[in-house]
């Protein structure tokens, strides 16, 4: 086995230089200002003391730069896993407290564990029964839930925290008018300054410029703003090591909520991979190791203090426009964390809360994926509605309930699109010996006593039914002057042992009717297949053909030389 696939810091390490690390530095020292407050204010969206977003920021970033397969994806804590964690902690302990600080910690050991089980046994397979409507629908949702949540501190005012919107905004309505005025000026003034700065460029940090301001303000017209609350006193130090404490019952209570954060982990960090991927050439992310590296950086991180960690969005698009090239950007964004908490803590003393909101909210709010729902409401209807039935169960029920409800949804199209595929009947093309579909050629010319029957799916349980049924109903539209039917196989890869029997129990219905079966394109492993459950003990291997216009050619002259030759050879392949 290849070590570099298993570590692949070997792949770029040893082959390390200057230039390399030029890009690297401004990536990473750029990464890190804007990482430090959100950070902090993530902490507090999952309600944890604001250390532990730097606790985040250390280790889990330190085995992604080792493990990790992308070399650009900027790893540590999120808005949308913060929320989660919020969610599924808050219903088991007080916000803040010890319990819901160690009940956390065990969420990341137990959120790696499986990331970490999953990539082992190549199980990232998993992950693609959420369609991309579904991912859509579910992030734009998680987006609006924290953006809403956040308005506590953006207005200063006690609203309901809820993953479930309608609360949240009914609360917000019958509060409003109480809302704390200088809070929320230096709230909204936060917001407009961002939004400003990301204008102008995307790479000035806008996080950091507002957290100086506001503790600017704070510290020097405190007197004025006595009622606008502070993050306080941020504890000094690097996080100790220790494992943390759980028993079955609690494990247990968490099971879903983990599954939750390993779903999401796991899309967020492959959408990002593959996106960052397809802007350069050097290497390809591989799934399985991603989930590897994810699950190493909960596990890790857990024994120093970290809750679910997973890649950001944001930091790991500016990590790439700021000329990252490796991991070694990671790195010293790590560097400029600890020397944060070794030294810088008590510089935010003064940061105001409301300016944390409004950085969360800008954040989160560049999520929601307008552009994305539009595209599918002209390319596939299906999809969209897909996306807003994700989309609206998350809002109304929660960011575990609406996993479900994608999961759910994705399968059930997926069921229906395999039992319901496409069929169509072929013409030939004038002057050749070609057959199309003739509800797309016009021209192609029918014959009344041919059939040729395209099924383009595999033939299986779900859809053995619909392949009888429109067989039956072409053959029947056919009338009486029908003599053949040509199966044409090319699309098929794969029939089970239903598919087989429903084929068989066809082949004998048609011919007690006098109208013959002819099967065109089958390809090896379906030949196969059909062998081993005796479809040869009622048709001959005579009635397999390479093309559909050879066995209408076979069928009009009987031209028994050319086809003896071929059935000749399929046999021989088969034995």
């Amino acid at each position: 086995m290849n070590i570099k696939k298993i570590i692949p810091i070997l792949e770029w390490l040893p082959n390390y230089n200057t230039s390399l690390f030029k890009g690297d530095l401004v990536a990473g020292i750029t990464v890190g200002i804007i990482l430090i407050p959100q950070g902090i204010a993530y902490a507090l969206i999952a309600g944890l003391p604001p250390i532990y977003g730097l606790y985040c920021a250390l280790v889990p970033q330190v085995m992604y730069a080792i493990f990790g397969s992308s070399r650009q994806v900027a790893v540590g804590p999120v808005a949308m896993d913060s929320l989660i964690v919020a969610t599924g902690v808050s219903t088991l302990a007080l916000a803040g407290s010890d319990s819901y600080i160690s009940i956390a910690i065990l969420l990341a050991l137990m959120v790696g564990a499986i990331q970490f089980i999953m990539g082992v046994f190549s199980l990232g397979f998993i992950v693609n029964f959420l369609s991309k409507p579904v991912i859509t629908g579910f992030t734009s949702a998680v987006a609006l839930i924290i953006g809403f949540n956040q308005f506590r501190n953006l207005f200063g005012v006690d609203f309901v925290q809820s993953d479930q919107l309608q609360y949240v905004i009914g609360d917000i309505w019958l509060q409003i008018s109480s809302l704390n005025y200088h809070t929320t000026i230096i709230g909204l003034i936060s917001v407009v300054v961002i939004f400003i700065f990301r204008k102008i460029n995307k790479k000035i940090p806008n996080a950091l410029i507002v957290v100086i301001f506001g503790i600017l303000i704070m510290k020097y017209f405190g007197k004025s703003f006595g009622d606008v609350s502070i993050v306080k006193d941020i504890p000094s130090g690097l996080p100790g090591f220790g494992i943390p404490e759980f028993d079955i019952d609690l494990i247990r209570e968490l099971f879903p909520i983990a599954l939750t954060l390993v779903m999401v982990g796991y899309l967020e960090i492959i959408s990002i991979g593959k996106s960052l991927e397809a802007k350069q050439d050097e290497y390809r992310i591989r799934p399985n190791q991603e989930l590897i590296a994810l699950g190493l950086s909960n596990m890790v991180g857990s024994l120093f203090k970290a809750f679910p960690t997973t890649s950001s969005f944001s930091r790991s698009a500016i990590n790439q426009e700021s000329g990252a090239k490796t991991g070694m950007a990671a790195l010293i964004s790590v560097v400029m964390v600890v020397i944060t908490l070794l030294f810088l803590t008590p510089l935010f003393y003064h940061l105001p809360k409301t300016v944390l909101a409004a950085i969360i909210i800008v954040a989160v709010f560049g999520l929601v994926n307008i552009k994305e729902a539009a595209f599918l409401w002209k390319a596939n209807h299906l999809d969209f509605w897909l996306m807003l039935a994700t989309f609206i169960g998350t809002l109304l029920l929660g960011i575990e309930f609406g996993i479900i409800v994608g999961v759910g949804l994705s399968l059930i199209v997926l069921i229906f699109r395999t039992s319901r595929p496409y069929v169509a009947e072929l013409g030939k093309v004038p002057n050749s010996d070609f057959y199309r579909n003739r509800s797309r050629f016009e021209e192609v010319i029918i014959e009344e006593d041919i059939l040729i029957f395209r099924f383009d799916a595999q033939i299986f349980y779900a859809n053995s039914s619909y392949f009888r049924d429109k067989l039956d109903d072409m053959a029947l539209k056919k009338g009486a002057a029908l003599k053949l039917i040509v199966l044409d196989a090319e699309s098929i890869n794969r029939v089970d042992s239903t598919g087989v029997e429903m084929l068989k129990e066809r082949i004998k219905f048609y011919k007690k009717k006098g109208i013959i079966i002819f099967l065109a394109g089958v390809k090896g492993p379906v030949r196969d297949d059909l062998f081993r459950s005796g479809i040869l003990s009622i048709i001959d291997v005579n009635h397999f053909f390479m093309r559909a216009n050879d066995a209408v050619k076979f069928y009009k002259t009987g031209d028994r030389a050319q086809q003896e030759k071929y059935a000749k050879y399929i046999h021989q392949a088969y034995h």
